[in-house]
């Protein structure tokens, strides 16, 4: 099961990520534009997701677009989650006990890429090149 330590160790590796607490647990920022973030049982998430959600860890990350989105609901519905809030789309959450450490360090990589400048998506990408 995948932990926040994950996010964290994920989400050092990646440039201008900084992690901010906020009033529903911890948030991960690329140049002040959120990437991925602990969810939190708002009043506004229908009811059945918010148990979800009050019951068990659920991370939430920005995806290129809703499509996206529907297709990692629709390949693991038991995972993924189908809706929360209506603000920051696209989006999706899941459940953190039903994601792989390696699973977990895509999706949130790919958050990081989608609201990252441009520099920096070349700056992680030449920092990897480098590497192999």
């Amino acid at each position: 099961m995948a932990t926040l330590d994950d996010v964290r160790r994920t989400t050092v590796g990646l440039p201008g990520s900084e992690e901010r607490a906020t009033t529903g647990g911890a948030a991960w920022f690329v140049r002040g534009k959120l990437y991925a973030w602990e969810c939190h049982p708002w009043p506004s998430i229908p009811a059945d997701i918010r148990e979800t959600v009050a019951r068990e860890l659920v991370v939430g990350v920005k995806v290129g677009d809703r499509l996206d989105a529907l297709a990692l609901v629709e390949m693991a519905p038991n995972v993924f989650l189908r809706t929360t809030t209506p603000w920051g789309e696209p989006k999706v959450a899941f459940r953190m006990a039903g994601i792989d450490v390696d699973h977990l360090a895509e999706l949130v990589t790919e958050a990081w890429r989608v609201q990252a400048p441009k520099y920096l998506r070349r700056e992680l990408d030449d920092a990897g090149s480098e590497t192999t």
